[in-house]
């Protein structure tokens, strides 16, 4: 189908501010060519003059993590943004890091689950206060402040009542910061972008993971580029839903598009 000179316009200004096009997009262009405008405006702040904190890389990298994550799991992006990694340069090595970090995100049934557990057996007089660790769970926790650079009171709990999952947690979590490549700095800020995405919102997590880093040197650009690319998810309501949309409107005898 041939486009308008307006649908024609909309779709060169997204090839050439986001440098990728495909059908799903098209459905949305025939649509509503307005709203496909204002979507790249949106999703293209990061890469505006006066924006730009991170390089391209990490951006890709960035999306990667928001949308493989096992909150989102969008495979269109994934596949989008592994290929745009690619071409900024990023190794297999690199964007398998990535995956590693955010497969990360189940712990946080634990850290979520354990505190009200612990608040139900005070509550019900079957806890008073945190057992003294002993020599074993010591060591676990010196293990993971090893390998990953830092502690936070919201493993105590867990660590106490159930050190076999904390022990392979720990491993399973240390694994790309043992033997990764990608610095410090970037490790946390993919953290944040499976934190904060509209899916999840883990805010004790998020919080963190803002700490950590800018103890590694990240600065507020940076750390809101990455909100900033995080924020466009909603569009998946979109790249889901219009094809379908414009498939049945024309079974249904529709003009549209």
């Amino acid at each position: 189908m041939s486009l308008t000179t307006r649908q024609q316009q909309v779709k060169d200004d997204f090839v050439r501010i986001r440098g990728t096009w495909s059908d799903l997009w098209e459905s949305i262009l025939l649509l509503d060519a307005d709203f496909l405008e204002a979507y790249t405006g949106f999703s293209s702040v990061p890469w505006r003059d006066g924006h730009n904190h991170l390089d391209d890389k990490t951006k890709e990298l960035v999306f990667i993590a928001v949308d493989a994550a096992a909150t989102h799991m969008y495979a269109p992006g994934v596949r989008q943004h592994i290929k745009a990694a690619f071409a900024a340069g990023a190794t297999p090595a690199e964007i398998m890091e990535v995956i590693e970090l955010t497969s990360t995100l189940g712990i946080h049934a634990m850290n979520i689950g354990v505190p009200i557990l612990v608040q139900v057996l005070v509550e019900k007089g079957l806890r008073t206060g945190p057992a003294p660790l002993d020599a074993n769970q010591e060591r676990i926790k010196a293990e993971f402040t090893a390998n990953r650079g830092y502690w936070h009171a919201f493993w105590d709990e867990m660590l106490e009542l159930d050190p076999d999952l904390f022990e392979s947690y720990t491993a399973f979590s240390s694994v790309p910061w043992k033997s990764g490549t990608l610095s410090p700095k970037v490790k946390e800020l993919v953290y944040i972008a499976f934190d904060t995405a509209a899916t999840h919102l883990y805010v004790p997590g998020l919080k963190l993971h803002i700490e950590n880093a800018i103890g590694y040197g990240a600065t507020a650009g940076e750390v809101l580029e990455v909100m900033e690319i995080a924020s466009v998810i909603g569009i998946h309501a979109a790249t889901m839903a219009v094809p379908i949309l414009l498939e049945e409107a024309r079974e249904a005898g529709h003009q549209v598009g």
